[in-house]
């Protein structure tokens, strides 16, 4: 006899370690080390250490060796996008996300319903990563990083080609461009490339792990040099790429006149471009912009949409303005990444 379909908020409950799938017995991105956990992407408010047992992409699991070492977890099991999985009762499927490489939308099937996590995703093509791939369900579990109709980001040629721009204007100057070490960076390249650049691109030394592991995953992006050591009048009209606290602090002093560039959704926000000292400012994002993610609502037709971290109420108010049945889940320790 078959099972009668199973409310999703009856298996699925948001609890202070994190989001817990209980017939599974396993955490979605836990914020605390777990017995058992899926993990969406390799970022670090995603991707915790100390996890004993740890479900993820094969790339993410890399990405999670390089970052964390011994301590990635207990046992790291892949499972490549596509193929199933049972965990307890509940089947558990990976499926892209588009955020960055190996990040993962988790899909889970339980008696009947199905239940789609989002993880970060966003729906743009990018060169660095499988692009996002929409799932029918019933519940789905949506992000709201930029939840607000202001957010709308432009296309990442136009940004790109104000950078490369502002090298003709300005060839005596170091571009210096802010990137998060895992996926911008590599982004940033990929894109550079895209455009025609092919003259080396030089990295913080703390992005050059990351970047050599994009390589090795087969995710070409170009000539790279470490830009430490490197004489500074040779970084004259270059590019240089290091982590936003780099471009403020005493390492950045040793650059020829930088033009301080920051690659982030939050550009879009003068006042944060301002208060970092930002000169150039690029609207690139790894995350949906309020149009992608009212259009993945639509794309989906989930009959109930949870808004996890982000700008939760405004997405929330769209969500029941269409007559979904929507909620904000408010999950804690959720950066808000650029």
């Amino acid at each position: 006899m078959p099972f009668a379909p199973q409310r999703p908020e009856s298996w699925i409950k948001s609890i202070p370690a994190g989001l817990y799938c209980e017939p599974g017995d396993f955490y979605i991105d836990p914020i605390r080390p777990v017995q058992r956990a899926v993990i969406t992407h390799g970022h670090g408010d995603h991707a915790r250490s100390g996890n004993e047992r740890v479900l993820a992409t094969p790339a993410t699991i890399a990405i999670m060796r390089q970052r964390y070492g011994e301590a990635a977890g207990g046992s790291l099991q892949p499972l490549p996008y596509g193929e199933t999985l049972a965990t307890g009762d509940v089947t558990v499927r990976l499926v892209p996300a588009g955020h960055v490489l190996g990040s993962a939308q988790i899909v889970l099937e339980y008696r009947g319903a199905r239940v789609v996590v989002s993880g970060d995703y966003k729906r743009r093509s990018d060169p660095t990563c499988a692009p996002f791939e929409p799932c029918f369900c019933d519940v789905f579990v949506t992000e709201a990083t930029f939840g607000l109709p202001v957010f709308r980001h432009p296309p990442d040629s136009h940004e790109i080609a104000k950078l490369l721009h502002s090298l003709t204007l300005f060839p005596e100057r170091c571009h210096l461009v802010g990137v998060y070490a895992l996926g911008k960076c590599q982004r940033v390249l990929a894109l550079l490339r895209e455009a025609g650049y092919r003259e080396p691109v030089y990295l913080h030394g703390a992005l050059i792990g990351l970047t050599e592991l994009y390589e090795s995953l087969g995710v070409p992006l170009g000539p790279v040099l470490p830009a430490t050591g490197v004489a500074r009048e040779a970084l004259k009209g270059r590019i240089v790429l290091a982590p936003s606290a780099a471009t403020v602090d005493l390492w950045s002093r040793r650059l020829p006149d930088p033009l301080v560039a920051m690659a982030s959704g939050w550009m879009r926000v003068r006042q944060r471009a301002k208060a970092r000292g930002v000169e150039l400012p690029l609207v690139i994002s790894d995350h949906a912009d309020w149009d992608e993610l009212t259009a993945t609502i639509e794309e989906v037709a989930a009959e109930e949409i949870w808004v996890t971290h982000g700008r939760e109420e405004a997405l929330v108010h769209y969500a029941t303005q269409k007559s979904y049945h929507a909620r904000a889940l408010a999950l804690a320790g959720f950066e808000e990444d650029e």
